[in-house]
């Protein structure tokens, strides 16, 4: 499914809220933005080291437990 820049902005925040807090969530964001964060970089570094068949039990377990409304 596509969403628009809009809808992808309502629901990252709301992911970000509902996990976070308010203030956390807009900390996350400062450092991001103030970071000048590389979410291509960041993604290796993180996902390097997780084994496809871990990544794909991970994401199903998540799809379960968060399904689409």
């Amino acid at each position: 499914m596509k969403y628009n820049t809009a809808e992808i902005m309502e629901k990252g925040m709301t992911c970000l809220v509902e996990r976070l807090g308010v203030v956390d969530a807009e900390h996350f964001i400062s450092v991001v933005l103030r970071e000048r964060f590389d979410y291509t970089k960041w993604q290796r570094e993180h996902f390097d080291s997780v084994r496809p068949k871990e990544f794909l039990e991970a994401a199903f377990a998540y799809d379960e437990e968060h399904p689409i409304k």
